[in-house]
């Protein structure tokens, strides 16, 4: 069986260095906000570029704290794009604002910047744009419309550590970003884990205080805060696989070019790149108009594939109370019914990229 993602081999590669970050921990004998978070947060600010990283619980929570931290909440709008994991939405709704969606581009999947001022009303205070799949979305555009209405701009960055736009890291290309560290992303933890990267000092400070109850001293609290700090451990084990970072997304982009190179022009639609875009491949999608049949294909041959992601979050129930015009989301309903994720980590070999390759090709033909 070729499995939709392997962990493994990473894990044994880096078995040693993880039972020493372990054991830093023990012998630090502090697991709230100590020092292996103090030093995960340099480390990945300076990796990404930004003045400031802030560890916080998980990816969704990363997106709160910021929409908090720049009081928006009841009454604002948030422009979100219609293809994404519904954690972007979700992040809008539980500080009081609605999300606006905005439909994607048909070949990166990424907001389609030339949709978005038409999306801006007097409500509008943020867009959070989605670098999906690991791709960055138009930075440069997507700016050109915050700088005009005065909106600030949100990185949901949960599957883009590393990628570059433009030679600048995703983390610092907006006013702050948020990041997932869920164990497959390309930076991965043991567990749930999130960061918040800006340049903004201010911003951060408040983010600080709001992860931690509103409170900068025990039992003293300034604001009206959540319980979400990265945990001690996941910080630890953050810290050894930040220094193989470069190393996995530069396997993952051999690996993406090898699938594209194989299936280019055999009717399936392989993902673009933008210009001035360095991806890193959190997941390799390709687009069928017989999905079901091609996934059952590469299944009865012992291939997994998911999909990400089949619903919309338009057209979830967790949104049937609000209504969206979904003639305004024709993309976003077409990619949903298309879309299959291929299997892509780091260590898997040539041949096995050329197994599925040849499945797909046998499944064309």
């Amino acid at each position: 069986m070729i499995p939709f993602v392997d962990l493994s081999p990473g894990l044994q590669n880096s078995r040693a260095e993880f039972e020493g970050a372990f054991a830093a921990v023990l012998d630090g004998a502090k697991f709230i906000v100590g020092r292996q978070v103090e030093a995960f947060e340099h480390e990945f600010a300076d990796f990404c570029s930004s003045a400031h990283a802030i560890g916080v619980g998980n990816g969704l929570d990363a997106i709160r704290l910021i929409l908090m931290g720049y009081g928006i909440g009841p009454g604002d709008e948030v422009i979100v794009p219609g293809h994404t994991f519904i954690a972007t939405w979700l992040a809008v709704s539980a500080v009081g604002a609605e999300p606006v969606p905005v439909d994607v581009q048909p070949d990166t999947y990424n907001l389609d910047p030339q949709r978005l001022e038409a999306a801006v009303s007097p409500r509008t205070r943020a867009i959070i744009v989605v670098h999906l799949y690991g791709q960055p979305a138009a930075m440069d555009e997507i700016n050109a419309v915050a700088t005009r209405h005065n909106l600030y701009v949100v990185e949901d960055a949960a599957q883009a550590h590393g990628a570059e736009y433009g030679g600048r890291r995703a983390g610092s290309l907006g006013d702050a970003a948020a990041f997932s560290f869920y164990p497959t992303k390309n930076l991965g933890a043991f567990g749930d884990g999130g960061a918040i990267t800006t340049n903004d000092g201010a911003l951060a400070e408040r983010v600080r205080l709001l992860r931690n109850y509103g409170s900068s001293i025990k039992y003293v609290h300034e604001l009206r805060g959540l319980n979400s700090r990265l945990d001690e451990l996941q910080a630890a084990v953050l810290r050894v696989r930040l220094r193989r970072l470069e190393a996995t997304n530069r396997q993952r982009r051999v690996i993406a070019a090898r699938y594209s190179a194989g299936l280019h022009g055999n009717q399936i639609i392989v993902p673009a790149v933008a210009d001035a875009v360095l991806p890193v491949w959190h997941l390799y999608v390709v687009r069928a108009a017989s999905r079901s049949r091609l996934m059952q294909f590469l299944l009865d041959r012992e291939i997994q594939t998911q999909i990400h992601y089949p619903i919309p979050p338009h057209r979830q129930a967790a949104y049937a109370d609000q209504s969206f015009d979904s003639a305004q989301l024709p993309v976003t309903d077409e990619v949903a019914d298309e879309v299959i994720s291929l299997p892509l980590w780091p260590e898997m070999a040539e041949e096995t990229v050329d197994t599925v390759i040849a499945a797909i090709r046998a499944f064309v033909g």
